[in-house]
This record gives structure tokens, C-alpha cells and sequence, in this order.
């Protein structure tokens, strides 16, 4: 049998290199050869997952949030109901210059991904040993936050870049950057540029300014603790951080980011903030982008449950409104009702206020803000500090008790002189109830103030054995897809012991297992009802706007009466 076999000859290219460096060339060679086979691979795999994923999305308008209350029952949607769309041409070339300084220098040069950029940050990263560094350009964080690609792993990396690719191949630069602008988040619930920019500014898109481009542009770093509706100095130091990035890429001079800074910044004012229908709508948009912005919740198409049992709410609306309408349409009444008012001007009928609390958790069953949020979006349960009167008996009681003195009914003047008016409203305030307090023997008479949300939170705490909750109104935030992004957790403060709160409580007259307590103050000019019931702690104000007197003692208790009456049922 025969073992012959060629003799292979080296090439003379190899000829002259010793056996290991041959050797070590041919398992080099290899090595290339099986990596970019493997290379090939990964990227087959990453665009076969990419192309899974409808790039139509990234020029669609996320869905509207839609809010519900406790049981389930849809109270309405918000958020987007006066957002638009923008276009490149909407876009002042200003706030592109600014954006792309402050973001994307290399927007128009690169195809997507700035691999130059992405180097750098992965021996960066690589350095940390964490994902420090992101190189993130527009296009790639118009995929992440269209698609939520948020987990920083390298699997969630490789498949944002092939989406990324395949955006820049569907789309052009200016449609990108419109499409990016349209989605990103600007903080106090605006998701999107022309939303912030009316938001903010009370403008569209196309009329911003050159100072108001640089501001929006600076919160999209940070739209929480930037946004110039809760801290106006620090959105301009990111304003004077994008003047001075644009400034070193020579889009502007020195001599213009002087002019640009000294524009004056005028936002909208607080009472035209916000498109809620009602003062309950209008209370929880204001919780939901508190919530927005301390969580890092970016989603369009939220699901908001609310803690409100619309039916409660509809009812206490109702009664209250009903026994308002009494005492104008009784005799005598010499001021305008509700129905003579002339939309558009300044309230001058009699008002009101309530808040029901879950007595257990603070979580808000009602909200009425006052008689017609059309006429008037002042919400008067937080901005209605009025004197309480009668009303603030059981606190004197509180804390008289709470210090181990006897609690006389009827006589709040004689219980509070056992421990003095320091003391009792320094308990006052651990109930929830800030002032402010006279500093003398009228304190036991009435003399201190609050808002009905205060009186509320009081009463809870009397009714909740001493533990003070804390109000909230959002139990839970989904989003699109069903997944929880926020759920509340109830929490108290200890602020009496059981006896002393239970005590308190006690002076309230128990009706059918409701107790209410209440009264006009002694100048006639505010009227509280306070309705402690099996599970709610209800806090309710009436009054003018403008202090003046209601009408006489004896007709304000009729009103009352009727009124607990209605909610007693």
C-alpha cells in the first residue's frame, strides 16, 4: 500500500519567518477568519431582531393618558389634548443650532451612529468598569425612546444600533430631528416641543425666541430638576451652558450670548397652567407630573388610577352646590349668585371648598375646588387659608388631652387655657394644620387658619387614632404596555396618642355613626363643616373670595344643618 504523498513547498514569502511565526500567523489568520464570521452572525442576528420592529412608530403621536378612579370608572384623558405635531419647517434654525451644540455636533455627518464617539465611550466604559458614558446621538435616542430600549446591557446596545441604521435608512436628518423633538420628554408632563413650548411659554413651536430655544433645549438633560416651573435658576444656567457650547462650535459670538441672556424669560403664569376639565382633573395633573419627573417616567399612553370615588365626588358636588343655591335663593340675600356671573371676570358669588380624605391612608376620595372651574381655576382647598372659628375646637381639645388635661366640651376657651396657645398650636401643627395662630387667648376662640385640605388631613388624623396620613390622589401608573411604573404607598405620621385623638373626635356630634362639627367664625365672613364618617374625613369651606360677611349666624347654621343633613343621608 503506498503512503506517498507531494512534498508541499513553502512559499518564498513564508520561507524566511521561523516555524512559530508561521505557526502563530496561521492560527491568526484562523482567528480573523472565524471572527468575522461570528461578526457576521451577530449582525444577521441584531437586524433580524430590528426588523421586527415598525418603523412607522417613530413618526406616530403616543397615545393620550387616560385617567380612572378607584373603582375602575374613566375620568377623562389628558396630557396631549393640545399637542401637536411639528415639521422641520415648524423648528427655528436657532433651537436646531442649539440642540444639535448641546447634543449631536455631528448630526448631518455621521449615518446614525457616531462610531468615533461610540469608541470612545466604550474605553471609557470599559475604564469605570460601568456604563458611564453613553455616545448616544439623536437618532439613537429617538430608537430608545420610541421603542423603550432603556436596560443598559450590551445585547440592548447592539439591537438600539441596528434599529438606529435601519431609522436613518426610512428616514431623512430633518425628519429625524422633527420626529426626535416631537417624542422626548421637557418635564411638567410635556412630552414633546410644541407642547412645552405652549406649556412653558404659552407659544407654538415656530414663535419661540432665541433665549426660550437655548432654556427647552437645556432641560432634555435633566427635565425634573431643570424644568423653569420648579426651579427657574437652574434652567438658565443650563440656558448659559447650551449659549456657551453653541459659542465654542462658533455658531454664535460672545456678543450674542450676552444679548440672548438678557431676554427676558416670562412663563406662563400659574393660574392659565394645565388643561384639566375640573378642579379634581386639574389637582391630578398636577400630582402626575410631580410623579413624572421624580420617577423618570418618559411613556406616552399612561394609565392613571386615581384614589377619587367619583361617585362620592359627584355627590358631595352636588349637595354642596344644592345648599349654596338655598341660602341665595332665600330671602334677603343681597349679593350675586352663581348664575348671574359673568364668565371671564373675577368671582363675586359665595364660593366654596371640600376634600374628602380616606381617614386610614389620605388617600383623596373627593376634590371641589370651588363652584365653576370655567369662571374661575383657583383651587381654593389648598389656596383658601381662612380663619376656622368653631371649627378649630377639636384641636384645642387634642391638645389639651394630649398633655393630660381635662377636656371641657362647648368650652374650648377654658380647655385651652390649661396648656396656653404655644402649645396648642404646636400640636395643631403635627395634625396637619399649619397656621397662622394669634398668639393669645383667641387662639381657643378660633383664631387660626388654614386651607380645607389642612382641616381635612386634621381631621383624618383625630379619626385615624393620632397617625397624620399623608394625602395623595394616584394609586398606580401603567403604561402602554401594562407594565406598573408607580404605585403609592399610604404612610403616617404619629402625631397624638390614640386617647387624645379619640378624645378630640369625640366633640364631634355623632350622627348615624357620621360625626360633623362646624360652624360660622365669629366675624361671619367663612363657615367650615367638618363630617368625620365610617371611613372618609370630609373638610368643608364656604365663603367669598374676597373676605366679607356670609349672611347672619342663624341663617349660615340652617345651611349647614341642611348640608350635613344631604351627606348624612
Amino acid at each position: 500500500m503506498s503512503t506517498w504523498r507531494p512534498i508541499r513547498r513553502t512559499p518564498a514569502w513564508l520561507a524566511w519567518m521561523p516555524g512559530w511565526l508561521r505557526l502563530a500567523l496561521r492560527w491568526g489568520l484562523w482567528c480573523c477568519g472565524i471572527a468575522a464570521v461570528l461578526g457576521l452572525l451577530v449582525v444577521a442576528y441584531y437586524f433580524t431582531r430590528a426588523s421586527r420592529f415598525d418603523l412607522k412608530e417613530v413618526a406616530e403621536m403616543p397615545a393620550r393618558t387616560t385617567f380612572y378612579d378607584r373603582n375602575g370608572k374613566e375620568l377623562g384623558s389628558g396630557g396631549l389634548s393640545g399637542r401637536r405635531l411639528v415639521t422641520r419647517k415648524d423648528i427655528p434654525d436657532f433651537l436646531v443650532n442649539a440642540l444639535r451644540a448641546r447634543e449631536d455636533a455631528r448630526f448631518y455627518d455621521h449615518g446614525g451612529v457616531d462610531f468615533r464617539g461610540l469608541a470612545r465611550a466604550t474605553v471609557r466604559n470599559v475604564k469605570d468598569g460601568d456604563f458611564t458614558q453613553g455616545a448616544s446621538t439623536l437618532s439613537m435616542q429617538l430608537t430608545r425612546n420610541t421603542f423603550e430600549i432603556r436596560e443598559k446591557s450590551i445585547d440592548r446596545k447592539l439591537l438600539e444600533i441596528a434599529l438606529t441604521l435601519r431609522l436613518e435608512a426610512r428616514y431623512s436628518k430633518d425628519e429625524i430631528l422633527a420626529h426626535y423633538l416631537n417624542r422626548i420628554y421637557f418635564g411638567a408632563g410635556c412630552h414633546g416641543i410644541d407642547m412645552a413650548a405652549r406649556t412653558y411659554f404659552g407659544k407654538p413651536t415656530s414663535a419661540l425666541n432665541e433665549a426660550e430655544s437655548a432654556m427647552l433645549v437645556g432641560i432634555i438633560r435633566g427635565p425634573h430638576i431643570f424644568s423653569p416651573f420648579r426651579n427657574l435658576p437652574a434652567a438658565r444656567d443650563q440656558q448659559s451652558e447650551v449659549l456657551a457650547r453653541m459659542k465654542a462650535m462658533a455658531m454664535i459670538d460672545g456678543e450674542n450670548v450676552e444679548r440672548i441672556k438678557r431676554i427676558p424669560i416670562v412663563l406662563v403664569p400659574q393660574e392659565k397652567r394645565g388643561e384639566g376639565r375640573s378642579y379634581a382633573l386639574e389637582a391630578i395633573q398636577k400630582e402626575l407630573q410631580t410623579i413624572l419627573d421624580d420617577e423618570d417616567i418618559r411613556d406616552g399612553g399612561l394609565t392613571v388610577r386615581t384614589t377619587l370615588d367619583s361617585g362620592w365626588q359627584q355627590r358631595l358636588e352636588s349637595d354642596l352646590f344644592a345648599s349654596l343655591e338655598k341660602i341665595e335663593n332665600s330671602k334677603g340675600w343681597d349679593y350675586p349668585v352663581a348664575a348671574e356671573h359673568v364668565a371671564g371676570t373675577e368671582p363675586g358669588y359665595l364660593q366654596c371648598a371640600a376634600v374628602t380624605l380616606e381617614t386610614r391612608t389620605g388617600a383623596m376620595l373627593a376634590l371641589v375646588g370651588g363652584r365653576d372651574y370655567m369662571d374661575s381655576r383657583y383651587d381654593r382647598t389648598t389656596g383658601a387659608r381662612r380663619d376656622l372659628g368653631a371649627a378649630f375646637e377639636p384641636w384645642v381639645a387634642a391638645a389639651a388631652a394630649e398633655r393630660g388635661k381635662l377636656v371641657l366640651p362647648g368650652k374650648p376657651v377654658q380647655t385651652g387655657r390649661q396648656i396656653g396657645p404655644r402649645e396648642t398650636s404646636r400640636i395643631a401643627k403635627r395634625c396637619g394644620i399649619t397656621g397662622p395662630f394669634l398668639d393669645t387667648e383667641d387662639l381657643f376662640r378660633g383664631s387660626a387658619a388654614a386651607t380645607p385640605l389642612e382641616v381635612a388631613t386634621g381631621l383624618a388624623t383625630l379619626g385615624n387614632d393620632g397617625l397624620r396620613p399623608r394625602p395623595y390622589l394616584i394609586q398606580s401608573i401603567t403604561s402602554a404596555e401594562g407594565r406598573e411604573l408607580f404605585k403609592a404607598k399610604a404612610s403616617t405620621t404619629p402625631a397624638l396618642s390614640r386617647e387624645a385623638a379619640r378624645e378630640a373626635a369625640a366633640l364631634l356630634e355623632s350622627t348615624s355613626g357620621t360625626r360633623v362639627h362646624g360652624g360660622a367664625t365669629g366675624s361671619g365672613r367663612d363657615a367650615w363643616l367638618l363630617r368625620l364618617g365610617p371611613k372618609g374625613s370630609t373638610s368643608i369651606w364656604v365663603g367669598f373670595d374676597q373676605p366679607q360677611r356670609i349672611s347672619s349666624a342663624s341663617r349660615l347654621d340652617a345651611v349647614l344643618d341642611d348640608l350635613a343633613a344631604r351627606l348624612g343621608n
